[in-house]
């Protein structure tokens, strides 16, 4: 009672004298308060056992069979693929009984990895590799043995022996970045399957399902040396899918059980997953609608990748938790099945370590987030494709989460088409190889013919890639990459036998496999080979100097140690032919060639630099014609382009931009002339006249930058025409109008800048014609247009013709007769075309699978033949281009009418000898070895501009 009284009364003013007993009745009901908490707190606690532990007792109403199939899911969600094996295997998979074993005999092997004893540090420096001679034999698809003199009667008897003479022998090339297969070509709507573009993020899409065995690309990639690609989902998408490793080993005639992308597969226990993403422009541009859908920034696309990582994530831990569970109480005492989703399975694979990723970027903030992605959610990465600016931040990507750096997919000097491409450097392969760091080569076919994937590491080794990392750039690196590093990649016992033999060094100009074997089938039957001799190795101890950016402008100079020259100076008679010749150049042009004493003297007293070679070339310079260079700067960036319009007719010289990269670049490799035109669309298709200029003015009023306003009056009448409503009838009875109209008229046009008066000039035969075409139908019509105008201006009292010239020319080949007999040459651009479009569907690819390409039919034919420049970096690679003509011609052509393919001849189809005359010993090139092989390098440019433009090394 006493406690009752001390309680504290409720809040009232009057004393309530039925307070106690009240006081009992809430203190009652607190009670059973406490009873219902508790009672809650255990069914709550009930339902988290049953939710985190599953029943203890009552039986599951789910599929026993499902959860059970779900447990196994457990087992392959935890388990981490390894390299499938090389050794120890008796047979291929992909081996089909009835195959007979081969011996390939006295062959130069390049086995892919020094000789036993030589330490890491070592083989980095290329200490322990070399070519050896030998013999290889192939049985149930394996190699079995590498040895030398293997004793045929060891063998079964069935065993085909093939005598390689001495060639050189690899192992079968990898490409590591390419579309073959989902990017059809010729390029048409219904067969391109390269990006899934209804969402962004599309990391369940896989490449598989779009390859088409029926591609011919993939027949011709082959014949290339070829015999193994990843083929990878396009980069419009940030997350674009899985990608799959094929063979280039289509149907029965190639040794397969039957035509189908899964026979094709480079694994077919699929060891490994591949999956290709992307940063940077292209999803931007893609997806970019602002205020609609994104990314439309580098920081929309990071948030793109955390977020799809971040789902993946989730299933993962949802996984790993149901998967934990199961393993407790039982799976068949689980209410619940395994967590799976399609979407998030290849990323969630992708975290568990299961997925090698490969991703498209090329810039510093690209790479440096992509890196910061792979340290958030803990995966590695196996590869930077593009990778253009990979070289400026070596450290950046050893950051990268892993055991391993990842390497970079590059290639050698294709760059300036978009501004994430404007930063690169030819030197790359070269600069990341010092840093401890892999690069490998690639083609992204078919922005590069993937059939010259091994043309990219020749050019990396001639821009100082030591030699055995320029061939392990395209064999035993991407081997390792793709997770075939004990299979593919090597000539050894036990591994896939992906076997070529060349005709020449695999890293000369040219060179050209004579034979390919694919999981021991041998592809060709009645390969076509060229008439070459074996040529000696290239010096594998090379070291090659990176060439300054900056060159120093000289006006006197002293070359000395000149094996040869292609040069006509009016001075230089005495000695000109012979070895060891020396060169004399005062005020910037030639005065001696030969022995040149007096011209010595003279040219030391007034301060000259000499310039000493070990096999010093001497050659006119080159020009790039057809190109866009000195009319734009970044080829997708309309503010640096010279833009236009179809319904305009302009003239080249009107937009002139000098100064750019692209023309530092042309000089430096000997360039100082281009002949470029207007273009009016992204195919580059004309209508306009075109302007020659020098690459090294600074601007077009400057002395001699231009030395023709209007070089030729250009038309466009390949596919890429047919704007609107036009079609290619409609154009080319388009232009028969024009050029009739010009011939019958009598007055001379009021403006002597349009299209009338050019024409009025063209049909007087002052002024050529150059028409952009493939086809050999259109070619055809065109043909049959100049007969057409021919007749007319006889008629009219004219005693000229038109002079025509076709730039492009795939197909040009089938009627090269008919334009020898007409008197029209060719330009042909790309050299080497390999069916992109339509309208070049019919063009020759080569050796093993053709008998030359259109520039040996038409030489044959007698028809003028120049090469042009279908992209604007190709201005680095037109001597070794002229090279491959030389070298694979079958001795149709000597050196020097080599270099005329790139000089010269362009001024003949243009009716411009005169220009080019006016340059003999102004305007030349000093290369450091053969301009016409890999391994030769510039020295001096003479630019026409009255000084000497000479590059030192580094």
């Amino acid at each position: 009672m006493e406690r009752e009284k001390n309680e504290l009364p409720p809040y009232s003013a009057v004393a309530n004298p039925e307070w106690p007993r009240r006081h009992r009745a809430i203190r009652r009901s607190r009670g059973l308060r406490v009873v219902a908490l508790a009672c809650l707190a255990f069914i709550v606690y009930a339902q988290w056992r049953q939710i985190h532990r599953g029943p203890k007792s009552s039986p599951t109403l789910l599929s026993i069979p499902k959860l059970q199939d779900d447990l196994e899911v457990c087992s392959k969600l935890r388990s981490k693929p390894k390299d499938p094996i090389g050794a120890g295997r008796h047979r291929n998979a992909r081996y089909i009984d009835g195959h007979k074993p081969t011996l390939i005999r006295n062959a130069t092997i390049w086995v892919g990895e020094p000789v036993k004893g030589t330490t890491a540090e070592e083989a980095r420096a290329g200490i322990g590799y070399s070519w050896t001679y030998g013999d290889v034999f192939i049985e149930y698809g394996l190699i079995k043995k590498v040895e030398k003199n293997i004793d045929a009667n060891t063998l079964s008897s069935d065993t085909l022996v093939w005598d390689a003479k001495g060639r050189h022998l690899t192992t079968g090339i990898i490409d590591m970045h390419s579309h073959s297969g989902v990017n059809g070509l010729p390029g048409l709507v219904g067969n391109d399957d390269t990006n899934e573009l209804s969402a962004d993020i599309t990391p369940y899409v896989r490449s598989i399902d779009g390859i088409d065995p029926n591609d011919h690309q993939l027949e011709v990639i082959k014949s290339g040396g070829v015999t193994t690609s990843l083929v990878l989902p396009g980069s419009g998408n940030n997350i674009g899918g899985e990608a799959f490793v094929i063979k280039h080993a289509v149907g029965k005639p190639d040794g397969r059980n039957e035509t189908s992308a899964a026979d094709m597969l480079a694994d077919p226990d699929r060891n490994w997953r591949y999956i290709k993403m992307a940063c940077g422009e292209n999803a931007k541009r893609v997806y970019g609608k602002a205020g609609e859908q994104g990314p439309t920034s580098r920081l929309g696309e990071s948030w793109e990748f955390r977020h799809a990582f971040e789902q993946a994530a989730k299933l993962v831990r949802d996984q790993d938790d149901w998967c934990a569970a199961a393993d407790t109480v039982g799976v068949e005492n689980m209410d619940r099945y395994l967590p799976q989703d399609l979407e998030w399975e290849t990323l969630g694979a992708v975290l568990r370590g299961q997925v090698h990723v490969n991703t498209h970027c090329y810039t510093i903030p690209d790479l440096e987030a992509f890196v910061d992605h792979t340290n958030e959610f803990k995966f590695p990465i196996r590869a930077f494709h593009h990778a253009h600016q990979t070289f400026l931040v070596p450290e950046i990507l050893k950051r990268a989460w892993g055991d391993s750096p990842p390497a970079s997919a590059l290639f050698a000097d294709n760059m300036w088409y978009k501004t994430e491409a404007y930063i690169g450097s030819e030197y790359a392969g070269k600069i990341l190889y010092e840093n401890g760091l892999t690069p490998i080569y690639v083609s992204d076919n078919p922005v590069l013919n993937a059939q010259h994937v091994v043309f990219e590491a020749a050019k990396a080794y001639d821009y100082g890639l030591p030699y055995h990392a320029a061939l392990a750039s395209v064999t035993t690196a991407p081997a390792e990459r793709l997770g075939f590093e004990k299979r593919l990649g090597k000539i050894k016992p036990g591994f896939d036998a992906d076997i070529v033999v060349w005709d020449s060094d695999p890293l000369s100009v040219g060179a050209t496999p004579v034979q390919i074997w694919i999981d021991g089938t041998a592809q060709y039957e009645n390969p076509v080979e060229l008439p070459k001799s074996i040529n000696p190795r290239i010096d594998m101890s090379k070291v090659i100097q990176t060439t300054k950016e900056t060159p120093i402008a000289i006006s006197h100079l002293i070359i000395t140690g000149v094996s040869k020259s292609f040069i006509d100076a009016k001075s230089a008679s005495e000695g000109h032919g012979r070895q060891n010749l020396t060169a004399v150049v005062l005020n910037g042009r030639v005065t001696c060639l030969g022995t040149c004493t007096e011209e010595i003297q003279t040219a030391q007293t007034g301060g000259a630099q000499i310039i000493s070679l070990e096999n010093g070339y001497m050659t006119k310079p080159f020009t790039a014609f057809g190109s866009l260079v000195g009319l734009n700067a970044i080829d997708a960036e309309q503010a640096t382009d010279n833009g236009g319009s179809p319904d305009v007719f302009s003239r080249g010289v009107d937009g002139l931009a000098l100064d750019t990269k692209k023309l530092h670049y042309a000089l430096k490799y000997g360039v100082t002339r281009a002949i470029s035109s207007p273009k009016y669309s992204a195919a580059a298709t004309h209508q306009g006249t075109s302007v020659g200029f020098r690459t090294g003015a600074k601007h077009a009023l400057e002395k001699g930058a231009v030395f023709a306003d209007d070089a030729a009056v250009h038309y466009t009448l390949d596919l890429h025409a047919k704007t609107g409503s036009t079609s290619i009838s409609n154009a080319v009875g388009s232009l028969r109008r024009k050029l009739l109209e010009a011939v019958e008229s009598n007055t001379t046009a009021s403006d002597p800048f349009s299209e009338s008066a050019f024409l009025q000039r063209v049909v007087k035969g002052s002024l050529s014609l150059a028409i952009t075409v493939h086809s050999a139908d259109v070619i055809a019509a065109i043909l049959k247009v100049k007969r057409t105008v021919d007749d007319a201006i006889v008629s009219a009292g004219g005693d000229s013709s038109l002079r025509v010239v076709i730039i492009g020319g795939a197909e040009s080949f089938i009627v090269a007769d008919e334009l020898a007999a007409a008197n029209v040459g060719v330009v042909l651009s790309p050299l080497f075309s390999y069916r992109t479009t339509w309208d070049q569907r019919r063009a020759l690819t080569g050796a093993p699978l053709t008998n030359g390409t259109a520039v040996d039919r038409l030489i044959e034919a007698g028809v003028l033949v120049a090469i042009g420049l279908e992209e604007d970096w190709i201005v680095r690679d037109l001597g070794l281009l002229a090279g491959a003509v030389y070298k694979n011609g079958g001795g149709k052509i000597d050196q020097s009418q080599a270099l005329d393919l790139i000089g010269a001849n362009v001024y003949k189809l243009l009716g411009l000898e005169s220009e080019a005359d006016k340059g003999d010993i102004e305007e030349f090139v000093v290369f450091e070895g053969n301009p016409l092989e890999v391994g030769s390098h510039v020295r001096a440019v003479g630019a026409g501009l009255g000084e000497v433009k000479v590059f030192e090394y580094e």
